[in-house]
């Protein structure tokens, strides 16, 4: 790995770990999410970052995917998973921590199992360590918490961690947290993300969850929407984005883009999806509607040592 490249994960990670800091302190449970998303949006650049993709705010048994749009209504209540990125010259920090905005703490368990886990996975992973021992030690822990606390928490074995590259979140590598026989050497930079549940431990794809990405890039006639796509290739090249990010970005004030409203955004979104141009991530929900924790950090070995990036 050339040093840039080192020293671009390592900036991205600190950003990272001060944005966790900071959520953690103004989340608040009712707080509407479009004002923790644009919270987090607004740190981010203020610390000399850049989002690498839209934050996740993921409520109860929405495991992954959702982040709110401008008008959203929906407030901060259950337990909230806070899934946020953080690149810099392309180089991303990937995290994710869960809180319980309940009075009673009722999510206090799951999400100590579910940081118990990733702090167990942490104290194995070293240069030449395997995919499959990430899965033995997380599946371990989980069954000894259970037998410990007469508990029945399950991992959602669907969702897994995954290599990064520059601007590419999942870059090839799956990194499973459940035993198998995956013998890939963890290597370079990726992040490793256990989800955890009371539920059947699988999900479904559920509603279109407000991040998009470029899919296609077949030409379009419409006017506006190729000065949308010709924005979005420029400013988040092969990273996801979202509707309050192209708002804030005024492309209905923008100069070059006078007439693209916040109304004729929204439509020429929805086409680009309709026509495969772009891609629009659908919810993941956990199958029988039990909710859901998830925690992450990134990885970057290099030269035989290893740096979580974002803890």
């Amino acid at each position: 790995m050339e040093k840039q490249e080192l020293e671009s994960y390592v900036k991205a990670g600190k950003i990272a770990k001060e944005i966790k800091e900071f959520a953690k302190e103004i989340i608040k449970p009712n707080m509407k999410l479009i004002n923790i998303a644009e919270a987090i949006d607004s740190k981010i650049n203020e610390l000399g970052g850049e989002p690498a993709f839209p934050v996740n705010l993921s409520l109860n048994e929405i495991a992954a995917h959702y982040t709110p749009a401008p008008g959203d209504e929906t407030v901060a209540e259950g337990i909230l998973k806070i899934d946020l990125g953080v690149c810099v010259d392309g180089y991303i920090a990937d995290t994710a921590f869960s809180v319980d905005l309940t009075g009673e703490g009722k999510f206090k368990d799951m999400i100590e199992l579910n940081e118990k886990i990733l702090s167990n996975v942490t104290e194995i992973v070293k240069s030449g360590v395997e995919v499959r021992e990430v899965g033995d030690v997380a599946q371990d822990t989980l069954e000894e918490w259970n037998e410990d606390n007469d508990s029945r928490f399950v991992m959602i074995k669907s969702l897994s961690g995954h290599s990064l590259a520059q601007d590419t979140i999942h870059a090839g590598l799956t990194i499973s947290n459940y035993r198998n026989d995956n013998r890939n050497e963890l290597d370079g930079a990726f992040a490793i993300e256990p989800f955890v549940t009371t539920g059947v431990g699988d999900i479904y794809e559920g509603n279109a969850g407000g991040i998009y990405v470029l899919q296609s890039k077949e030409p379009v006639r419409d006017r506006d929407a190729r000065e949308v796509l010709k924005f979005v290739k420029e400013e988040y090249k092969t990273r996801p984005f979202c509707l309050r990010w192209l708002e804030k970005e005024g492309l209905g004030r923008h100069q070059a883009y006078p007439l693209v409203s916040g109304a004729k955004l929204r439509y020429i979104l929805s086409m680009l999806v309709k026509q495969g141009i772009l891609h629009e991530y659908p919810m993941l929900i956990e199958k029988s509607k039990a909710p859901v924790s998830q925690v992450e950090n990134t990885f970057v070995v290099a030269e035989g040592e290893v740096l979580v990036t974002s803890n």
